[in-house]
């Protein structure tokens, strides 16, 4: 059994591993999409707060960008709205769309606040801050169709983001707080209305425009396989062209994270990772670990310089 000294020495070795993940990262927006058994799990929510505090401390910018799927799913079917996919998308219709922002903004999102706060030095107040992506036009979207089996179907309410004014985020981050993000747009054609966004997209385009070192998606495997379901295929590190031949053979659960992944690369994103959240802290040890956790998309030049 480790003695009480190898212990520590194990943990000063840790510490010391993350100083040039420090250096790197100090100062720089890192954009995290929480999803996932991560976000219903209580110990799983716990770490990832933990997570976003401890980020906080040493100097990181964190911004979260959340969906809700299996909130928004249980709330509608209580509200006596049957839930309807084309092609992967939520048909959201006008009585759904009320109830989709409201379970993204008052339930989902409030209790992610509410998590980072409680573990926020409360001497020094919260640091959760809630942002909607409709609100002060953060997200700008139009409606969008889904083509399925030669078929087009309207989907409702649903968008594809178009625009970001990331202005209200950073006000956030220049407060020292961290903004909790909803994936939910304002219509183009009418601000009104709002729109259900893919929150993959909506992390990949919140990244891009704050100029962010790196995006995190958090998702409910160990990574991407480059040739499922042989789990000895995980790949570790990936460049965009690759990536993009790839592409066409993934699980269709897997795409929107890939593409969110490659959108954000190809915009001048540092990195991004699709990380497996069903693990405690992976987030910690993504960041702050030379072996890193899950797959990180990255640019061409960048892995042919490595």
């Amino acid at each position: 059994m480790d003695t009480e000294q190898d212990i520590a020495a194990v943990k000063a070795a840790t510490l010391i591993e993350s100083l040039p993940w420090l250096k790197r990262f100090a100062g720089k927006v890192v954009v995290v999409k929480f999803g996932g058994n991560a976000m219903v799990d209580d110990d799983l929510k716990r770490a990832f707060a933990e997570d976003m505090v401890y980020l906080r401390h040493v100097g990181l910018h964190p911004v979260v960008v959340h969906g809700g799927g299996p909130q928004i799913s249980a709330v509608l079917a209580a509200s006596g709205i049957q839930s309807e996919f084309r092609g992967g998308y939520r048909v959201t219709s006008t009585e759904a769309i009320a109830v989709v922002r409201r379970v993204l903004a008052d339930e989902v999102n409030r209790e992610i606040v509410d998590l980072i706060n409680e573990h926020a030095d409360r001497r020094h107040g919260d640091y959760g801050v809630g942002v909607f992506g409709d609100g002060q036009s953060l997200f700008a979207g139009v409606r969008r169709s889904v083509v399925v089996d030669g078929e087009t179907f309207d989907l409702g309410h649903v968008g594809d983001i178009t625009a970001v004014d990331p202005s209200g985020v950073l006000e956030v981050i220049e407060r020292g707080l961290i903004p909790v993000v909803s994936s939910i747009a304002a219509s183009t054609a009418d601000p009104e209305q709002a729109l259900n966004v893919n929150a993959d997209a909506a992390a990949a385009a919140l990244a891009i425009a704050l100029d962010a070192r790196k995006l995190i998606v958090l998702t409910d495997v160990a990574g991407l396989y480059s040739d499922w379901p042989n789990r000895d295929s995980l790949v570790e590190e990936i460049g965009v062209s690759e990536l993009r031949e790839m592409l066409p053979r993934l699980e269709s659960g897997m795409i929107p994270k890939v593409t969110a992944c490659l959108d954000a690369v190809l915009a001048g994103v540092g990195g991004a990772t699709i990380i497996d959240g069903r693990i405690p802290h992976a987030i910690l040890l993504e960041v702050f670990t030379q072996r890193g956790a899950g797959t990180e998309v990255v640019s061409d030049s960048r892995r042919t310089t490595q």
